[in-house]
């Protein structure tokens, strides 16, 4: 006897889920700020926006403010935030990142996470530090070309 499966009842492929993260490009004229890493298992070494996970019930503004609070104490009004980029990453079995521009907040950064990162600096747009994660240098450029959307690592 042959079994024969329905289509309807077919197995589903299993949904893909998604890590949602933040990047802060924290502009102070032609350049952007940026954090070395140290510590993280992950790129120690590289330049990276300020950046973070995106937390159950947060909207991405909400944990970019979050974030950019937490990170190098600054504080930033929702008004302020303008989207620059989403991009689809397959680190991690995927990521889907979002780059939001700022250039008007409160206080001055200061790298609050000392132990995850070794300097705070700012780098010209046009000139990138070398040592980068290669997402973000991806990223960077797609902003820098006022595209909005990308799939890195597919």
């Amino acid at each position: 006897m042959e079994t024969t499966i329905e289509p309807s009842r077919a197995a589903k492929p299993q949904r893909h889920k998604v890590t949602g993260d933040v990047h802060l490009i924290l502009r102070r004229g032609d350049a952007a700020l940026f954090g070395q890493r140290q510590n993280t298992g992950y790129e120690d070494g590289a330049w990276h926006l300020p950046s973070g996970h995106l937390e159950a019930d947060e909207s991405v503004v909400d944990a970019l403010i979050r974030e950019a609070d937490e990170e190098i104490g600054v504080r930033i009004a929702a008004a302020d935030v303008r989207f620059s980029h989403i991009m689809h990453n397959s680190s991690s079995g995927g990521r889907v990142a979002f780059f939001f521009t700022v250039d008007r907040w409160d206080g001055e950064p200061t790298n609050r996470e000392p132990d995850k990162c070794a300097a705070l600096e700012f780098f010209p747009i046009g000139d990138l530090p070398d040592h980068m994660i290669e997402y973000c240098r991806a990223a960077m450029g797609h902003v820098a070309d006022a595209e909005p959307f990308s799939v890195f690592g597919w």
